[in-house]
């Protein structure tokens, strides 16, 4: 049984619901479905953009190649927020629908992705991998807030952090091992040991939120609940006007948690985009071989900070309820620019996975640890319109990034890409810094757990 505080107006206000408390088990099973989303994202993070360069495309326009994913990011979470947020079905529920048409769009894509023959039809290809990666994951978010009591909440997301970790570790684990077992490749130039890595991904995107949907019931809504769905008005247009007020009336401490995302996804960013060049440069010959060769091992360097990710993702529910959410989501950030400085100093290719473990504890916090502090800033009603409204928060910086980063690096970096690596560590350092800034919320208890205290207890 849970009890969330929230605003008193009639529109927005917290509802106080009762949610069972699950077992380690069913939460792990909940989140299963987030294991095929992320493979996909990790194909994304991997293995798009050699793609683009096995077409011919020039190093200095992939942040511009790569403006799918802050766009679609940009457009598409909110609304689908919102949308989500107005929905019930009693066959198919509430959040269910977006993340099944979402999986369904990325399995497709994900199997035509290695298929394409010039550059313009893997930007095709890849705003609609994006777009449907964007459908699947808002609605997942916002499930884990719909099903968890308030001291659950912790494990529920952290646990998408241990399936974030699992699916693009296995993504880019795939890269490596395909390579060693498939030769040749398309007649466009696309490795065939980079179109089976897709092929997986396909079936393990459809086939893991599948599980998740028909194992896990949503909570039908209350009468109050269903009292203010029908008092809404459906369709595109109140979904974005919902957006904008929900702007508008933001908590002051999301509001900085924004300023933290700006740094940290710019980062992130930079580091996904140029890994594959900077391990190219500090570790293999220049050659097209060496090329080759690099991707693959960025595939294994990427998938080791994954296997980071989903080690230490639960260790970090007990760092967040013992020094607070803040802390040590600043701790990871730190740990993770530290790495990042040292990375492409690194010669040795087996070296490079020691400074990169603290990127991959600083991926598990990211994306599970401030969505502790979230929805504890926001009306239980409105979980799937703020859901949205962080991850424009995510995709901005990303935005800003295509279309800034170009000039950056090549006005600035001297088209260097450990450079740019180097600047990715500086990014995140300055979000750990600007995470101090935040005043974090207090925890909100359960009635079940407070039934467990000591008489005395308060």
């Amino acid at each position: 049984m849970t009890t969330v505080e929230g605003r008193t107006d009639l529109q927005h206000t917290a509802i106080v619901r009762q949610k069972p408390l699950m077992t380690m088990p069913q939460i792990l099973v909940m989140n299963l479905g987030f294991f095929g989303i992320q493979y996909s994202f990790g194909m994304q993070q991997t293995a798009v953009n050699p793609v683009y360069e096995f077409l011919g495309a020039d190093p200095a326009d992939l942040p511009i190649l790569n403006l799918a994913g802050p766009i679609t990011g940009l457009l598409i979470q909110p609304l689908i927020g919102a949308l989500s947020d107005r929905t019930w079905s009693p066959r198919w529920g509430r959040r269910k629908p977006f993340f099944v048409l979402g999986a369904i769009g990325c399995s497709v894509c994900l199997f035509l992705f290695p298929f394409v023959t010039a550059v313009w039809m893997a930007v095709l290809l890849l705003w609609l991998l994006d777009a449907s990666n964007n459908t699947a994951m808002e609605p997942y978010r916002a499930f884990i807030a719909d099903k968890l009591p308030p001291s659950q909440l912790g494990k529920g997301f952290l646990a998408q952090s241990f399936f974030t970790g699992l699916g693009i570790t296995l993504a880019n684990v795939s890269l490596y091992v395909f390579q060693q077992l498939i030769e040749g490749g398309t007649e466009a130039g696309i490795p065939y040991w980079v179109l089976g890595s897709f092929m997986l991904g396909a079936v393990c995107s459809i086939g893991s939120v599948l599980v998740s949907v028909l194992r896990t019931p949503e909570i039908p809504p209350t009468e109050a609940e269903l009292a203010q769905l029908r008092a809404k008005k459906g369709g595109f247009g109140p979904a974005l006007k919902e957006i904008g007020e929900a702007i508008v009336e933001m908590p002051p401490e999301l509001r900085k948690l924004g300023l933290v995302y700006l740094f940290q996804w710019y980062g992130m960013v930079c580091y996904w985009q140029f890994v594959a060049l900077s391990i190219a440069k500090s570790v293999f010959p220049p050659t097209p071989e060496g090329k080759e060769d690099a991707v693959a091992w960025t595939g294994l360097v990427n998938g080791w900070y994954n296997i980071v990710t989903f080690s230490v993702a639960f260790s970090l529910v007990a760092f967040a309820r013992k020094r607070g959410a803040k802390l040590v989501h600043c701790f990871c950030l730190l740990l993770a620019a530290v790495g990042l400085l040292v990375f492409p100093s690194v010669t040795n290719k087996y070296l490079l996975f020691v400074p990169i473990i603290g990127l991959g504890i600083a991926w598990a916090s990211i994306m599970g640890v401030p969505y502790i502090m979230a929805v504890r800033m926001i009306p239980s009603t409105r979980y799937g319109v703020y859901m949205g409204i962080i991850n424009m928060m995510i995709v901005i910086p990303m935005l800003i990034q295509s279309v800034t980063f170009g000039a950056i690096y090549s006005g600035v970096l001297g088209e260097n890409p450990n450079n740019a690596i180097r600047f990715a560590g500086v990014c995140l350092g300055l979000a750990a810094a600007v995470m101090l800034w935040i005043k974090e919320p207090p925890i909100v208890r359960d009635v079940d757990e407070v039934g467990y205290l000591p008489a005395a207890g308060h």
